[in-house]
């Protein structure tokens, strides 16, 4: 089984065209997909009363991904002292209070752990994955990430074991390849069960422009047009024989395109969304042009 959807409903503005839809997108995006990454938990955890309320809105089938908490992966580095948790003891039980709701309605897919590109493949960060493993208890849990030395030609075998026996879902990654902080596509699976997809798009300038003042606009601008999306229908159809479901992300909106893109990945496999059509709502009419030179 493949599911695709997209990271984050609220900026697709093309599928809340209907009269009304802005003021309750979860529920008009689960009429177009059935499962969404959840990214406003890696800022801040989530109260639990908001995942109860995003599982109360969502259709019975419906899944989440969770992305876990900044501290949970160290992109706050340097920034510790400002955690509002007493140790990452209290910070991992934060989360998993949080989303125990989504849990208990049975809407949880994973919880996803991506860590920063400067988490190498060295003995200390082994060990920091273990221990955040064992924090999150039978949640089941995705990994990513994002320096290559993970993926090194001597690295890889013994990566993708070494996932698998911590129990790990690995999470197939699409991303510009720029430099160390980068990985390719790993092509594989470590639980049987479930896989993960992530798409980023490809704009390797956009890619290392961290720290600039536009990078959201532009790190993750990329289209995918035809010929990339049947390479990953394909792809996806040879991870389907490696693991009972897979689940597919769209990540590349910063110019709107993930919606578009997921769609289109999804009639390529003889999808349809929930809803039953790829129909979109007509945009909002437009002024009417002054016709200058009719005279009525």
């Amino acid at each position: 089984m493949i599911d695709i959807g997209l990271c984050g409903w609220g900026d697709h503005s093309e599928l809340y065209r209907e009269a009304g839809a802005s003021r309750g997108k979860l529920p008009i995006y689960a009429q177009w997909f059935r499962v969404v990454e959840v990214d406003s938990s890696f800022y801040a955890i989530q109260a639990p009363h908001i995942m109860e309320k995003w599982a109360s809105e969502t259709p019975p089938g419906f899944r989440f991904v969770v992305k876990a908490y900044q501290g949970m992966t160290g992109h706050d580095r340097g920034g510790r002292e400002r955690r509002p948790f007493e140790n990452d003891d209290a910070m991992f039980a934060a989360f998993l209070e949080a989303i125990a709701p989504i849990r208990a309605a049975g809407k949880l897919l994973a919880v996803l752990f991506q860590y920063p590109p400067w988490f190498n493949c060295v003995r200390r960060n082994v060990e920091t994955l273990r221990a955040a493993k064992a924090r999150m208890g039978d949640v089941p849990c995705a990994l990513e990430f994002r320096h290559r030395s993970w993926y090194s030609d001597d690295m890889r075998a013994k990566t993708l074991a070494f996932v698998r026996r911590e129990g790990w879902i690995h999470t197939v990654c699409d991303e510009p390849q720029a430099g160390d902080g980068s990985i390719p596509i790993v092509e594989a699976a470590t639980d049987d069960g479930m896989t993960i997809v992530r798409l980023h798009g490809r704009n390797a300038e956009g890619w290392v422009s961290a720290g600039q003042p536009n990078w959201r606009d532009v790190r993750y601008l990329y289209r995918y047009n035809e010929t990339e999306l049947a390479d990953w229908a394909a792809r996806l159809r040879r991870l389907e024989r490696l693991s009972d479901e897979l689940c597919v992300l769209f990540n590349n909106n910063s110019g709107g395109d993930a919606a578009d893109n997921a769609l289109q990945l999804m009639a390529m496999l003889g999808q349809l969304p929930p809803r039953g059509s790829f129909a979109l709502a007509p945009p909002p009419d437009e002024p009417e042009q002054l016709k200058l030179f009719e005279l009525e």
